[in-house]
């Protein structure tokens, strides 16, 4: 995220990314994005004319510290906030690094199309950045309503914006996709149709989470049987730390679970959040064991998030996790023709 001196709205919203990186408090990150946003809406003239007389403050979302870094901008110089922040940024996951250097992509992120807080062109001109060769949006399905999960109206809609990207993002790709909720009975909360349309497909399960073992099991098992599937999101669904407290693992067979992972060639997603380092290490061990594939994805919902892989690959590598079995290593062609297998 380092390069030419950046202008206003361009350092501002590095400065949301150095923070959501560091996991700083959501009200933090939100100023600095909302005074990128003030100032791009502005025009030329509009520009200048608070350029000139130093009147940023009187602009409604701009703070003594906002318009600090925006005069610094304008000046053409590296505002000192931004220069503190690049300095202090930690490498993520050192031990994991090599296989981080692997990875060509992230196949679970979410844009304000559902619950994450920044627009699909700058999440995907991010993960862009950061070296991905393409990179999966997976907004929620429509079940998960506090999440503003997509219905199929939308994710249609959602599909053509992607399109007009893809063209404009070039040799980048934006993968189609969708996080699909499953449901009680294990059917998956999206029309089976658009399903296959998708470029990829995460399964996760967001509800009853405290369900008997057995009705767990069978739940998980016809999710990951279904041809539509790709990966299963975050599959014990615990929460360790972080704002929304702690969570108890699901009650599974994971022998089970990840044999049949296995058999229809879904992958186990390795989710890098730091609230929830799922699955927990006894259970990538299994999976290796039973020789499951891997997807080590950030589950993105914000822009500095997408920096999140070196979790889980440091994780993946502590736990003897194969690289080769890991499918966002692969190349886009060789990704895409194991979907459609």
């Amino acid at each position: 995220m380092t390069g030419p001196v950046p202008g206003p709205v361009e350092a501002l919203r590095e400065i949301g990314f150095w923070l959501e990186r560091s996991r700083a408090e959501t009200h933090r990150v939100k100023a600095y994005r909302r005074a990128a946003d003030v100032v791009a809406e502005l025009s030329e003239a509009e520009r200048a004319k608070h350029e000139r007389a130093h009147s940023w403050q009187e602009l409604s979302g701009i703070g003594p510290k906002t318009a600090a870094v925006i005069e610094q901008a304008c000046a053409g110089a590296i505002p000192d906030y931004l220069v503190g922040l690049r300095t202090e940024a930690k490498p993520i996951g050192a031990p994991g690094k090599p296989l981080r250097s692997l990875l060509r992509g992230d196949l679970h992120t979410h844009s304000n199309w559902s619950d994450g807080g920044s627009p699909i062109n700058e999440m995907m001109g991010v993960a862009a950045a950061l070296g991905h060769e393409y990179c999966a949006l997976t907004d929620h399905s429509p079940r998960l309503t506090v999440a503003n999960g997509l219905s199929a109206s939308r994710l249609r809609r959602q599909l053509e914006i992607v399109a007009e990207l893809n063209e404009q993002l070039a040799p980048f790709r934006i993968l189609t996709g969708i996080e699909v909720d499953i449901l009680d009975d294990g059917t998956l909360d999206q029309e089976a149709d658009l399903l296959a349309e998708l470029d990829i497909v995460v399964a996760s399960v967001h509800s009853h989470l405290r369900a008997d073992s057995d009705v767990m099991t069978k739940r998980m098992v016809y999710a990951v049987a279904n041809p539509n599937v790709d990966v299963l999101g975050h599959c014990t669904g615990r929460l360790v730390t972080g704002g929304r407290g702690t969570r108890p693992e699901s009650s599974f067979d994971a022998e089970v679970v990840f044999e049949a992972c296995k058999q229809y060639g879904t992958a186990v997603e390795i989710n890098c959040r730091p609230e929830r380092q799922d699955p927990p290490s006894r259970l990538m061990k299994l999976a290796v064991e039973t020789g499951c594939y891997f997807s080590i994805d950030t589950d993105a919902h914000a822009p500095g998030q997408l920096d999140w892989q070196g979790y889980g690959c440091e994780r993946a590598v502590a736990n003897d996790v194969p690289a080769e079995r890991v499918i966002n290593t692969w190349p886009l062609d060789e990704l895409l023709a194991w979907r459609t297998r």
